[in-house]
């Protein structure tokens, strides 16, 4: 039973256990009631009991779903997201906006510093860059970020205790520490397979805003990655390269069939302006009161106007809380709303 039928049947929102035995598939079915009735003798006992252990033998380990606190809601858009997330790492790197970052396994020098620039310069304004930690680009991209004081999200064709490729192993460890995360649709101890990476490219996208693709050939698999995001309704953005290049002709197409050229991240933030997170110009100054009691809301907010619908996918906080949150706000002073949403006031000097 794939994603997606799973998925509609999670929607159903059936009784346990009953709802759930009457409209699964007959195998599956037999085998839930026989787990029901005889735990003793079921397989998945046995199954349980380890992906229990697992869970409980560190901190960093989480099993996501949708009714978990963390689970990224940008997922329920989509028509096939997993039903579960396994997940080792920093859950607060969920937290920031997300864009993934996607391109060749063989790019050119001026790729991988393509990749490692906007992936800092993301960091630095508060985004977290999610990929697949594949080689190439996706690598580039997540240690910059990390370097960076940024966050990272992986998305792995494997269990999250496996490391794949292994020649990836410090970055691997990197994405354990904090601002990272590795996540995974596959119980722990599931080794690599082909067939799992283009599976895990709809969480990739899925879980984010847009995905910019860096370098890609004609036949690369970044642009089933584009494909996808499109499928999504997600944002697709691609650098051009040299008609001479053979790893940029990817990007070129898909600049030829509406991907947004980019230049600098401006390019980027334009397009997703609503989502755009307010940087500092200089060191931050010492909070007002209001700060200290709605940081969640400013931290969000700048000169471009950010709907409420956004705020609340953002900060995780209900309509209700985020109304009264910038009322507070603008009765401070420090907001006020114009057409298409909430903007950031300066902040007043010598008040």
């Amino acid at each position: 039973m794939g994603a997606a039928r799973l998925a509609e049947l999670t929607a159903s929102r059936p009784e346990w256990p009953g709802g759930w035995l009457a409209i699964l598939p007959r195998e599956a079915g037999m085998a839930l009631r026989l787990w029901l009735d005889h735990p003793a003798r079921s397989p998945l006992s046995t199954e349980l009991a380890a992906d229990e252990a697992w869970l409980a033998a560190e901190s960093g380990r989480h099993l996501l779903h949708p009714d978990h606190p963390a689970w990224p809601t940008l997922l329920g858009q989509i028509a096939d997201p997993p039903p579960v997330l396994w997940a080792l790492g920093d859950l607060g790197a969920l937290g920031p906006p997300r864009l993934a970052m996607v391109g060749s396994r063989r790019p050119t020098r001026e790729g991988l510093t393509n990749a490692a620039g906007f992936a800092r310069e993301l960091a630095e304004r508060g985004w977290c860059v999610v990929s697949g930690m594949a080689l190439g680009i996706d690598a580039a991209a997540q240690q910059a970020a990390l370097d960076a004081g940024g966050a990272s999200v992986a998305v792995l064709g494997c269990g999250v205790d496996v490391v794949y490729p292994p020649r990836h192993h410090r970055l691997y460890r990197r994405l354990q520490e904090p601002g990272g995360l590795l996540l995974s649709e596959h119980p722990p101890g599931t080794p690599a397979r082909a067939g799992f990476f283009p599976r895990r490219n709809r969480i990739v996208t899925g879980l984010s805003l847009g995905v910019l693709v860096v370098e890609a050939a004609e036949r690369s698999g970044s642009l089933v990655s584009a494909r996808l995001a499109l499928e999504q309704n997600r944002e697709v953005f691609a650098l051009p390269g040299s008609i001479h290049n053979p790893t940029a002709r990817g990007c070129l197409q898909l600049i030829r069939d509406g991907a947004v050229l980019v230049r600098d991240l401006n390019d980027i933030l334009a397009e997703l302006s609503q989502w755009a997170v307010a940087v500092s110009a200089g060191p931050d100054p010492a909070p007002a009161p209001v700060e200290a009691r709605e940081d969640s809301l400013l931290r969000w907010l700048s000169d471009t106007p950010t709907p409420v619908d956004a705020l609340v996918t953002l900060t995780g906080r209900g309509v209700a809380d985020c109304q009264r949150g910038l009322l507070e706000l603008e009765l401070e002073g420090a907001v006020t709303h114009a057409a298409g949403g909430w903007i950031r006031l300066p902040a007043r000097r010598g008040a």
